[in-house]
Formats: structure tokens, sequence, C-alpha cells
């Protein structure tokens, strides 16, 4: 006849030990969620179009930096864009085609002229 109590107050306990587990899981889903929206909020988009000229990134230089070498090599003219940021590029010089992320890529600006800046100087009173 005691085992009837004891049982009941077990399965209680089990059951309140779901529930945690549930709101746990719970509040871990909402969690990534609004990180996963702050982290797109956060991602420029870039967009590109076929026959623009871009520049690559090169991880490589990132681990191993000279000291005044450019990490971007280039330029590139963009043959395909791909769904979800893919983007297909072709070599000026050696006409070789390969597939690399978007985000790896910064737009090349022919003929930029920079602004001259005009240099005032001043007298003491």
């Amino acid at each position: 006849m005691e085992l009837e109590p004891v049982g009941k107050a077990r399965k209680l306990d089990i059951q309140e030990l779901e529930e945690i587990r549930n709101d746990a899981y719970e509040n871990a889903h909402t969690y990534k969620d609004k990180t996963k929206l702050f982290h797109k909020k956060r991602i420029a988009q870039k967009n590109f179009s076929v026959g623009q000229k871009v520049l690559l990134y090169n991880s490589v230089l990132k681990l191993f930096p000279g000291k005044l070498q450019s990490r971007w090599q280039g330029p590139f003219i963009v043959t395909k864009v791909f769904t979800h940021g893919a983007v297909e590029i072709e070599s000026e010089e050696s006409g070789k085609r390969f597939v690399v992320n978007g985000q790896q890529l910064k737009p090349f600006y022919e003929n930029f002229q920079a602004h001259t800046v005009e240099k005032i100087h001043l007298e003491p009173p």
C-alpha cells in the first residue's frame, strides 16, 4: 500500500524533469534563431553581375602576411552568379574559371581617380 504514493510522486518528478528539459530545448532554439537573425543583419549583401570585374581575397596571406603585400588578387571577371552567394569568376591572365563564395569578392574599380588634397600653409600671427 505504501508503494502507490511513492510511484505517483516518482511519476510527477519525471514529468517535471521532462517539462524542464522541453523548456531548455525551446530556450536554446529561440536563442539560436535570434543569433542567426543578428548575424544575417550584420553580413553585407554583395550583388555581382555577369561581366563585372572583381578582386578576390587571398586567405593564405591571412596566415602569413607580408608587411606591405596586398591581400586582394585580381582583377577577375564574373562569368556566372549562382544562388546563395556563389560566384563563378574567370582570370583575365590565365583564363581559368572557378567558383568562390561571394563574400570573398569585392568590386574592382577601373580608372579610379583619387581626390586631390589642397594644402594650405598657415603662417603664425
